[in-house]
């Protein structure tokens, strides 16, 4: 076979193999798009307005409030080291489906399993479709590092989370863990509760399971910002919030039900938004 012969079926054979890949790599993500349309029925997301509900969680706040009481105790108390953004993927309304999800995937209990992809899939399509929308509105091009709010409860090694997701994306992790306190389970707000190694000028994209108060989450931005981040966008799979009421959304126990909406996929809590949040920063969009 003669050289230019060679070098053509070597060419064919290269371009054979980017066909199969891109094939086998739409089929991948058509797969994970069918777990999300799958769990549309059971989650609810904040609107990419916010109203009636916090600027800074998206949880409900009490009429004539911009942030619910703990977002509000955040602020006063470590001005300047909170995220730029948080952006919650959906609500986890107690007794939901998504909600099981989210502790059952972290337990060794039937079903855990399904419940690992379920959450793998919501998170991958997620960065995926809006992960620009949360960059920009942390004021950053893209996330040069990952990170994991570590566990509340001294487990030992990778986080559930992290070896959840870890597989699917390429960026290096910031390594996170307990600060200076003497007891692992706390799970107030502070300062030195985490400790991060030096991440001078970094861009960090926090992946957080869930967020009940949120004082786990802005404690680890907290510790990034300490050694060093620029900026820090936080991802949270699941909003705890409590049951709707008897008629659904809209007639909850809460008054954000009446702001959030049915979770749509092209949507998110900040979808086109064109200004970093700042919500650990003094500036804010309402």
């Amino acid at each position: 076979m003669s050289g230019d012969a060679a070098e053509d079926s070597a060419a064919g054979r290269d371009a054979a193999a980017r066909r199969r890949a891109a094939s086998g790599s739409r089929a991948g993500w058509e797969l994970l798009a069918r777990s999300v349309r799958g769990q549309v029925p059971h989650l609810t997301g904040p609107p990419p307005d916010g109203r009636g509900l916090c600027v800074t969680c998206k949880g409900p706040i009490a009429p004539g409030n911009v942030r619910c009481y703990q977002c509000g105790l955040h602020a006063e108390t470590l001005p300047g080291l909170l995220a730029d953004v948080v952006v919650p993927i959906s609500h986890a309304a107690k007794g939901g489906q998504h909600a099981r999800n989210l502790w059952l995937y972290k337990s060794a209990r039937p079903g855990a399993a399904q419940a690992s992809a379920a959450l793998r899939a919501l998170l991958v399509v997620f960065l995926r479709d809006h992960g620009r929308c949360a960059w920009r509105s942390a004021g950053m091009t893209g996330p040069t590092h990952l990170a994991v709010v570590p566990s509340g409860r001294g487990r030992a090694g990778p986080h559930p989370l992290q070896a959840l997701i870890a597989p699917c994306l390429a960026l290096p992790w910031a390594r996170l863990g307990p600060g200076l306190r003497d007891d692992p389970a706390a799970r107030d707000l502070g300062a030195d509760r985490f400790h991060a190694v030096s991440l001078a000028g970094a861009d960090v994209a926090l992946l957080d399971d869930t967020w009940t108060s949120g004082a786990s989450a802005q404690s680890a931005c907290a510790a990034l910002r300490l050694a060093g981040a620029r900026s820090v966008a936080v991802i949270v799979l699941g909003r705890h919030v409590s049951a709707p009421g008897p008629g659904g959304a809209g007639s909850g126990r809460w008054p954000g039900w009446a702001a959030a909406m049915p979770f749509r996929p092209w949507l998110c809590a900040v979808h086109g938004a064109v200004l970093p949040a700042a919500a650990g920063r003094g500036r804010t969009r309402d």
